[in-house]
């Protein structure tokens, strides 16, 4: 948001604004204020505004008379949009964060002020903390066109875990106890913000492979909105990604627009947007289809997959099942879907184990191998975790099943949310292939 896209005119002398909007909807608690509060100290010419003091006037612009001429001026407003706003002063701001203008026509005065801003939101659900079961739009009172013109959309959860309590105390301590010399940054902010100063002087152009890619994402969100529970996708969501994607660019100090930009606006505006509001996870269909690697593997997995492949034959490659196998082969119960508590309670217990493993050793408590430092194999996590629920399982089904699923939701978390990190070019003189069985450990930047 503090790079920015790339600000446009039309031929219609149309503003296409490059300015990129993000709304914080969170627990009470979560320091969304304290958040705000900081981007306000950061960045030169930006404004706080909270509560309902926060009206259609204050936040665009009003007609004032000036009491020493007596003549009628226009008084600029914060321009930012506050939690708790009334409805009706929402409707005010429309106009600011689409096409970035106020109009004003009081007191005899008519003007089109230019108002290029980026706005950065923060809201508590209506019923006081975010209730997963409900959609986002459920979750907080704000209008369908305001919430269409927001960007992103980053949901702030205050769950119960060991890890981010201990993290958050322990902070809190250290500058109730040593004030300033707690925080040692890497960057000082003089240094980040000449960082974004020349970054933001930078257009980037995009090329044709990003403009392809741009046209898939967007049909694939499009295709995406069928389902009733997801966000109402417009051609907004793709002005959104074009912003995202160019932002990315100045980030890197680009003046093209690569394609891995454009994946990774997708994947920030599929996750911030859609992700909350699903009640269930949807788990890769090609992960969970294509484990089966050998001939013995394919014996012991063909009956809880839903993708049956034959002996593998001499080109490796297999062939889809029959009509009457697939369906006899869904029967066993090897889903693609599953709750998004469960996928919770897979990834916590997955992280926490990693963390662990971790831990040990840099206290000085247990020696470790080199490899053991790098992470663990995904085989060996898997393994892990089937020996934590083997109680659940009652049959050597079920045991496949379950390891079908853990699979999946590893290749989920590396892939799609980001949580842990799939390292696959280490230790090349292993027996096993390093493609097949990877080093799988905790993201640097996952911090819950």
């Amino acid at each position: 948001m503090l790079f920015g896209g790339v600000h446009k005119v039309s031929n219609d002398n149309i503003n296409l604004r490059g300015d990129i909007n993000i709304c914080i909807v969170g627990d009470p608690g979560t320091a969304k204020s304290q958040f705000l509060k900081y981007v306000v100290n950061f960045m030169p010419r930006s404004v706080y505004t909270s509560g309902k003091s926060s009206s259609a006037a204050g936040l665009t612009a009003s007609v004032v008379k000036d009491e020493e001429t007596g003549e009628f001026t226009i008084e600029a407003g914060a321009l930012m949009l506050a939690d708790n706003m009334d409805l009706v002063d929402q409707v005010a701001i429309h106009e600011v964060m689409e096409q970035q203008t106020i109009s004003i026509a009081k007191a005899g005065i008519h003007a089109s002020l230019n108002a290029r801003t980026s706005i950065l939101a923060a809201a508590n659900p209506i019923h006081g903390r975010y209730d997963k079961r409900k959609s986002l739009r459920q979750n907080i009172a704000m209008t369908a066109p305001i919430m269409s013109r927001f960007d992103l959309f980053f949901v702030v959860v205050d769950e119960n875990s060991e890890h981010s309590d201990y993290n958050v105390a322990r902070h809190i301590l250290s500058i109730h106890r040593l004030q300033d010399q707690a925080l040692d940054p890497e960057f000082s902010e003089s240094r980040l913000r000449s960082y974004i100063r020349f970054a933001r002087t930078i257009s980037p152009r995009m090329t044709a492979e990003a403009k392809r890619l741009l046209m898939e994402r967007y049909v694939s969100l499009r295709q995406s909105d069928e389902n009733k529970s997801s966000y109402r996708m417009t051609v907004r969501q793709l002005e959104s990604m074009i912003r995202l994607s160019e932002a990315l660019a100045r980030v890197h100090l680009d003046p093209w627009i690569q394609p891995r930009y454009v994946m990774e606006a997708y994947r920030l505006l599929k996750s911030s947007i859609i992700r909350v509001e699903s009640e269930s996870i949807e788990l890769a269909y090609e992960a969970m289809a294509t484990i089966v690697a050998t001939p013995e593997q394919h014996s012991e997995i063909e009956n809880v997959t839903q993708l049956n492949t034959a002996p593998l034959e001499e080109t490796g490659k297999s062939r889809p099942m029959d009509d009457d196998l697939a369906g006899k082969n869904r029967s066993h119960g090897a889903a693609t879907q599953i709750s998004w508590e469960a996928y919770e309670r897979i990834s916590n217990l997955l992280v926490y184990h990693l963390r662990a493993m971790e831990a040990v050793g840099e206290d000085g408590l247990q020696t470790k191998s080199e490899e053991e430092y790098m992470g663990l194999r995904k085989s060996a996590l898997v393994e892990w975790y089937l020996t934590q629920i083997e109680d659940e399982l009652q049959t050597e089904q079920e045991y496949y099943s379950k390891k079908l699923e853990v699979e999946a939701v590893i290749e989920r978390l590396v892939h799609t949310d980001c949580v842990l990190l799939e390292i696959d070019h280490l230790q090349p003189q292993q027996d096993k292939p390093i493609a097949s069985d990877p080093f799988i450990m905790v993201h640097p930047n996952y911090t819950k």
